[in-house]
């Protein structure tokens, strides 16, 4: 089967029909018509072993090894962190997370391969630095990285503060070529983390009307389309971050998932979101996005239209 039609109108492509659409994905992410998003999911795409989490429950789980919370929030990250937080101050939870993730997680190769497009904007939901990586270790000089940060640790109206690739923090409204938004916040290179409910409070308070998004994102999104890999979406926090990020964005929208293992949260997310679902294995998929073969008949579709 090469389409699925569910309720909802989700549709999900498989075998002929999904190669399509990543070969004319490929020729978009190279016009730099489409912004990737990527998600925790892709660390496991260069091994199961990682070495640092790649989902929010096994951050969970590393917390739970340093200071065990109730059973009924010990899968949830989030709440997790927060029961950290309240108990031992947010010194300690900034500390354990700095901790957890010190290790440097190698980019995977379409972190590499995204590092050498002429992207404007890439989505980096995870807090591994891996894109960061990749883009130093490519040589780029036209980058800037916009991360979400914590007001716990902030006095005023800050939501963001702005790096280089050295480091560096620059001026807020500080752009280049390329702007890395990572809006959870990254280990690197100030261990800047949005990782308790409390650090989403206000956020999520002002994320409708758009407040917390830094005006390059908002800038940048309205004439290009979102690219989902390594992203899950069964979680409220996780769909309110990617639908608030892609609002008033034009399109197309897809994502890399197995569609058998979606939960009706996330396929009603996906259907009310336009989000078409390319259901094939991570790696089969980057391998056909990465390859040195050029899309096929100049990008037009089984219909004789363009992404």
């Amino acid at each position: 089967m090469n389409t699925i039609l569910t309720s909802g109108h989700l549709v999900v492509l498989q075998d002929s029909f999904a190669e399509k659409l990543l070969d004319l994905l490929k020729e978009a992410l190279a016009a730099d018509a489409v912004i990737p998003y990527l998600g925790p999911g892709l660390l496991g795409f260069n091994s199961a072993e990682t070495p640092v989490p790649h989902s929010p429950e096994a951050v969970a789980a590393a917390l739970n090894t340093r200071a065990p919370a109730p059973s009924k929030i010990r899968t949830n990250m989030w709440s997790v962190a927060q029961f950290i937080e309240q108990r031992r101050h947010r010194r300690t939870l900034q500390a354990w997370m700095a901790e957890i993730f010190a290790a440097p997680a190698a980019p995977t190769l379409l972190h590499a391969w995204l590092a050498k497009l002429p992207l404007s904007l890439i989505i980096d939901s995870w807090y591994d630095g891996a894109m960061r990586a990749a883009l130093a270790e490519a040589g780029r000089t036209d980058v800037v990285e916009i991360q979400g940060v914590t007001r716990a640790n902030e006095f005023g109206d800050i939501w963001t503060k702005t790096y280089d690739l050295a480091g560096s923090e620059l001026e807020p409204g500080s752009v280049a070529k390329t702007v890395l938004y990572t809006p959870h916040g990254s280990v690197r290179p100030a261990a800047n983390f949005l990782v308790a409910d409390s650090d989403y409070v206000e956020v999520l308070t002002e994320i409708d009307i758009q407040t917390p998004i830094p005006d390059v994102v908002k800038e940048r999104r309205t004439n290009r389309g979102f690219f989902f890999v390594g992203c899950r979406f069964n979680d409220q926090m996780l769909r309110t971050f990617a639908r608030q990020i892609m609002k008033r964005s034009e399109g197309p929208r897809c994502t890399i998932m197995d569609a058998q293992t979606l939960t009706r949260n996330e396929a009603r997310f996906l259907a009310a979101s336009g989000i078409t679902v390319i259901d094939m294995p991570v790696s089969e998929a980057v391998a056909r996005l990465v390859g040195s073969g050029s899309a096929a008949d100049g990008g037009q579709d089984q219909h004789g239209g363009r992404l």
